[in-house]
Order: C-alpha cells, then structure tokens, then sequence
C-alpha cells in the first residue's frame, strides 16, 4: 500500500517583540517554526513586530494587521500562528479582518502532543489540555464544536447552542479527570513497588530534542520513539539499566521542555514529571550543537524549580559532542559529562560517571556470606555495587567487599553476615 503524502499547510508566523533581548526573540521565532514543521506547515514568512507591549485588542498594531491581510491574500496562506497565547477576543479582532485560521503557539504545542501521544494516559492527558484551553475561549470559535460530539442528549430546554458546549466540554473534562485518576492511582502503586524494593531510579530531563530518547535507547536497548523533532517522546517509558558493575538501575524517559511551555500543558504531563520527583538522580540532557544551549539548560532548571524538584542531585549530559556548536562553553554547576550518545565509548564513560555518583550515596560493607546463600550472592551482584568476591575454602564463605545504599533491604539482610 502507498504511503499518502503529507499535506502541509502553508503558514504565517508572527510574532510581537517586546522587551526581550533580540537573540532570545530571534530563537523563540525559529523555535516557532520548528514546532511548525514538526506539525507538518509549510513557513512562507515570518512578520514581525516591535512595540512597548502587545496590542490589547489585536496583538500587533492596526497597519501590521492591514499588512498581514495583504500578505496572506497574496501568499494564499491558510493558517497564520502567533508566537504568543491569544486571548479569546484577540482571535475574534483579527479573524474578522484576516480569511485564514488563526491559531497561537500554545495550540500549536497541543497539536503536536495530540499527533504524539501514545497510550491511553497521553491521548486523555492531551484531550484534557484542549478543552481547558478552549472552554474560555468558546466564542470566538464561531461556536462550531460538532467535533467534540456534542448532540442529541447533551441540550437542555431552552439552552443555547454555546451554553450546551460548554456543559458538554464540563462534563467531558470531569469524565477525563476521573479516568486519569484511576491511571496515576496505578501507577502509583507501581512506584511503591519500585520504591519497596528501592531501585535506583534516574530520570531524563532536557530541553525538546536534546537527544534524550536516543541515549535512552542505546543505554537500555529500549524502542523509545526517536526522531529529528519536537515532541517525539511524550508517555513516560521506564527501563532498567546495568551499570559496569553489574548494578541495576531504572532508567526513566520523560517529555521535552520548551520555554513559554503553556502552563496547561505543565499540568497535563504532570504524570511524566511525577516520574521525575520520584528519581534519586536527573540527567539533564543538553544538546551542545545548538546555538542556544544556555537558554535551554536555564528553561529545564527553571521548570525543574517550578515543579519544585531542583533538590535531586543532577548529572548534566552535554550530548551531540560530534557536531559540537563551536561557541559551547559547559556552563552547569552541576556535575557534567560530555558525549555523544551514538559513540560507545561515550555511553561508557556516562555509565561509569552515574556509577560514581551512586557509590557516593552507598555505604561500605564488607560480609561473609555463606556458600549455601545462592540468591543472596546474585542479589549483591545487582542490587549493590560489587567491588571483590573471594570464595574461602576453608570457612566455605564468599567474603564479599562492596557499597550498598543504606535504605535498601538487602543491607538489612547482609548485616549479620558483616565482618
């Protein structure tokens, strides 16, 4: 069967410069136009405004709207995205002077997340963030919701179309929150498992398409969605990875943060981040080939402050160290390490750096354990770090020198084996 070409939509972008530096403004453009891309538009132009604040009423000036009718007219572009979030009244002020659909950057992200979820959670958590965005913002959408199903038993007497739309979004965002509800009391209990058997657990932070799904794969040889694009990764995936020690580890993959990320859609992916606030260590992966890394790593820290989890010890992973940006200076505090997550090598040397952290928060032991405890020499062997096995003939013990984490059973198991 042939595949269908994709149908791009031809797009205009604009965006309102205010008292942003121009780099950062010039970056949340081209970022803009990623985003674009990656929901399958086809950028014709870009126009730009600069003003004191964004006009109340139209979001640019007057004559740049009479400007952008024009452009569009002669482009015969059918989509135009705003950099920022429009209001409700905004979209209503220039769609009756402009023919294309309006639409603004925090429903293009939601588009992206509704191309990209994957499980039943994702696909809720996405539905959930459009209707909260829409509920407000009802009339100006020409009150045509007949894609959300509304119909036949979702009208009262006498209500208006618009009233029964908003009854329907209600009603249809309780029902998700309910669902969701069940999912994450779940997932919970699977965490207190993991917890219960206290698994060392990481988690990958990092701007969007800093690599993190890549390395994810290649340390757990995991099928994780892996794509040149925004948003390839939005269910959170969780793998285990061994150490070059032997050590068990899980490893977490989790969505792509983005500067001005819509503060619906910190919400909805709070399950991803729950994972995060779960995790003993973050590696923050930074992509050192793009030219604006530093705002990057700031945006991860300051959502990973937001979301108050900027305590979790931190490991940063400069990745794309083969095509390097050549002005990348390695700015974090934290501890960091640079590589390239396709070299071997690399992963190697990342593997030993997270070993090192994790024998930091371990506690010497030094046991003698009988040749008869079968289960509890392999348990060591995975569920520690394991630095000398000598097996004594004479007593018919394996004396066994290692770290363990103090909050691990197995300490408990092996202190009265201890020397």
């Amino acid at each position: 069967m042939e595949k269908q070409a994709i149908e791009y939509e031809k797009v205009i972008l604009v965006g309102c410069q205010t008292n942003e530096d121009d780099l950062r403004f010039q970056y949340s453009m081209e970022e803009l136009e990623s985003l674009t891309e990656t929901a399958n538009g086809k950028v014709l132009t870009s126009l730009v405004q600069k003003r004191e604040r964004i006009h109340p009423s139209t979001y640019i000036g007057k004559g740049k709207v009479e400007e952008l009718a024009a452009l569009q007219e002669e482009l015969e572009a059918n989509l135009i995205i705003f950099n920022d979030e429009l209001s409700p009244s905004q979209v209503r002020n220039l769609s009756s002077g402009i023919e294309a659909r309006i639409i603004d950057r925090t429903q293009l992200i939601l588009d992206i997340f509704a191309q990209r979820a994957r499980s039943k959670e994702g696909k809720l958590q996405v539905e959930l963030a459009q209707l909260q965005y829409l509920l407000p913002r009802l009339g100006g959408q020409g009150t045509q919701l007949s894609r959300l199903g509304a119909g036949i038993g979702t009208r009262g007497p006498g209500e208006t179309k618009l009233e029964s739309d908003r009854r329907h979004i209600r009603r249809r965002i309780d029902d998700i929150k309910g669902q969701l509800e069940v999912i994450v009391s779940h997932r919970d209990r699977y965490r207190e498992r993991r917890k219960k058997n206290k698994a060392f657990q990481m988690a990958l932070v990092g701007y969007t398409n800093a690599g993190k799904s890549t390395l994810f794969n290649r340390l757990t040889e995991a099928d994780s969605y892996e794509e040149n694009q925004l948003f390839a990764t939005l269910d959170p995936m969780s793998r285990k990875v061994i150490l070059p020690s032997g050590f068990s580890t899980i490893l977490t993959d989790t969505v792509g943060f983005i500067q001005d990320l819509p503060t619906t859609l910190i919400a909805a992916f709070r399950s991803t981040l729950e994972e995060v606030k779960e995790a003993d260590l973050l590696l923050h992966v930074v992509d050192m080939s793009s030219p604006d890394y530093f705002q990057h790593e700031q945006t991860v820290n300051k959502l990973l402050s937001d979301l108050a989890i900027q305590d979790i010890p931190q490991l940063t992973v400069y990745n794309k160290k083969d095509i390097q940006h050549p002005d990348f200076v390695p700015t974090s505090n934290a501890e960091s390490v640079s590589i390239s997550a396709f070299h071997k090598q690399d992963r190697h040397l990342l593997k030993n750096k997270i070993e090192e952290i994790v024998r930091d928060r371990m506690e010497v032991y030094h046991v003698e354990v009988p040749a008869t405890e079968g289960k509890l020499l392999a348990q060591l062997k995975l569920e520690t770090i394991l630095r000398e096995l000598l097996f004594d003939e004479e007593k018919q013990v394996y004396n066994c020198k290692g770290y363990a984490l103090a909050d691990h059973q197995i300490s408990g198991q092996i202190s009265k084996y201890t020397v």
